[in-house]
C-alpha cells in the first residue's frame, strides 16, 4: 500500500507531505547554528514543550477531543518517552558533535527499522522494489554520513583507516544520531496504537509536552548557562525550530502516519538530509564531497523505488503476463493439431445410387 494523497482532506496534500522533511532539515541547520551558544538538552526542551502547547491550541480551535481514559494517557506517555524524551535528547546531544547535514543523515536511517517493524507488526507489504529502495537508501545515507576513511577502508581492510574511522564514529555524535533514529522509528510505529484512543494532532501536542518535561529536569540538573549567551538571531533560530521544525512538522507527519503506509511515509525522511545538507552549505558553509554527492543521488533513487513499488510491481507483472500470452499464442500457432482441418459433409445414399 502506498500513500494515498487523494484520500487526504488537506489542500495541497503532496506539498504538505514533503513539508515535514523540509522543515526538519532546515530546523537541523537552525539548531546547529545556535548550539555553540547554549546547551543540547535545553535546546531539546525548547523545541518540544512550546511546540506542544501550540499544537494543542490548534487542536482546540479545530474542535479536537482531548484524551479520555487511562489507556489513552498510557499510550501517549509511552509515545512521549520514546519519540519525545529519547529521540529529542539523543538528537540534541548528537547534533552538538556533528554537522547538521551529517547528523540528519544518521537519523534518517530509520526507514529501514520502520519497514522491518511494519512487516512484523502490520504485515505491511514491502516487496522486491521496496526492499531494493531501502537498501539503496541505506547505501546512500552511508555515503553521505560515514567517515571517508571508514568507507575507503572497507575496500582495504589492512589499512588503519578503518579503526580510525570507528574511533571517529564513536567519538563524534553519529552513534547518538543512530539511537535517535531507532527512537523515531519506534515512535512512528507506536502512533498507530496511540491513534486508536486519541486524535493524532492531540496526541502529537501532549507527547511533546510530556516528553519535554524530563529534558527540562535533566537540563536543570546537568547543564548551566543554558540561555545567557543566546542573542536575538539565536532566539529566532530556536523559534523557527520550535514552530516550524516541531509544531507544524510533527503535526503533519503524525497526521499522515495515522493512516496509509508507514514504510512509504518514513522513506520520505531520506529527503531530510538533502535539505539539511543544502541549507547547511548555504548558511553554515558545510560542503559535500564526491562520495556525499553520490549518496544524495542514490537517496533520491531509493525514495522513488519505495514510493512507487506497487506501481513498478504492477507494470512488471503486466509485462510478464504479456510475454506469457505471447508464448501461448506462438505455441498455439505451432501446434500440429492446426494442420488437421475437418469439414463435415453430409451425403445421401439414394442420391449416390441414382448417379451411378
Amino acid at each position: 500500500m502506498q500513500l494515498k494523497l487523494t484520500d487526504s482532506k488537506l489542500p495541497f496534500a503532496p506539498l504538505l507531505l514533503i513539508a515535514p522533511f523540509f522543515l526538519w532539515g532546515t530546523a537541523m541547520v537552525a539548531m546547529k547554528g545556535v548550539m555553540p551558544h547554549t546547551t543540547p538538552l535545553f535546546v531539546a526542551f525548547v523545541r518540544l514543550v512550546p511546540a506542544g502547547v501550540l499544537v494543542l491550541l490548534a487542536a482546540a480551535l479545530m474542535g479536537k477531543a482531548q484524551p479520555a481514559g487511562w489507556k489513552a494517557w498510557l499510550w501517549i506517555s509511552l509515545f512521549a518517552l520514546v519519540d519525545g524524551t529519547l529521540f529529542q535528547g539523543f538528537l540534541a546531544e548528537g547534533l552538538a558533535k556533528t554537522d547538521a547535514g551529517l547528523g540528519s543523515v544518521m537519523i534518517d536511517s530509520q526507514p529501514l527499522a520502520v519497514a522491518i517493524l511494519c512487516l512484523w507488526l502490520f504485515q505491511e507489504k514491502i516487496g522486491f522494489w521496496g526492499w531494493l529502495g531501502l537498501a539503496i537508501g541505506v547505501v546512500g545515507i552511508s555515503l553521505i554520513g560515514l567517515p571517508d576513511g571508514w568507507i575507503f577502508g572497507l575496500f582495504h581492510p589492512e589499512s588503519a583507516q578503518v579503526s580510525g574511522g570507528m574511533e571517529q564514529f564513536f567519538e563524534g555524535g553519529e552513534w547518538l544520531m543512530l539511537l535517535a533514529a531507532l527512537s523515531m522509528a519506534v515512535g512512528t510505529v507506536l502512533v498507530r496504537w496511540v491513534c486508536r484512543y486519541v486524535d493524532p494532532v492531540v496526541a502529537t501536542g501532549w507527547h511533546m509536552i510530556l516528553g519535554g518535561l524530563p529534558l527540562l529536569a535533566l537540563s536543570a540538573a546537568t547543564e548551566s548557562e543554558q540561555f545567557v549567551n543566546i542573542d536575538f538571531s539565536g532566539w529566532m533560530a530556536l523559534g523557527y525550530s520550535t514552530v516550524f521544525g516541531s509544531a507544524i512538522a510533527y503535526g503533519l507527519f503524525f497526521y499522515f502516519a495515522s493512516s496509509g503506509s508507514l514504510t512509504s511515509l518514513s522513506s520520505l525522511t531520506f529527503l531530510t538530509p538533502i535539505f539539511a545538507l543544502l541549507f547547511g552549505n548555504l548558511f553554515l558553509g558545510e560542503v559535500l564531497n564526491s562520495l556525499q554527492s553520490m549518496g544524495v543521488g542514490l537517496t533520491l533513487v531509493s525514495i522513488y523505488l519505495i514510493n512507487q513499488r506497487d506501481t513498478l510491481a504492477e507494470k512488471l507483472g503486466k509485462v510478464r503476463h504479456g510475454e506469457a500470452n505471447s508464448e501461448d499464442k506462438v505455441q498455439l500457432l505451432e501446434s500440429p493439431e492446426l494442420n488437421k482441418v475437418e469439414f463435415p459433409v453430409k451425403l445421401r445414399a439414394t442420391e449416390l445410387e441414382s448417379e451411378v
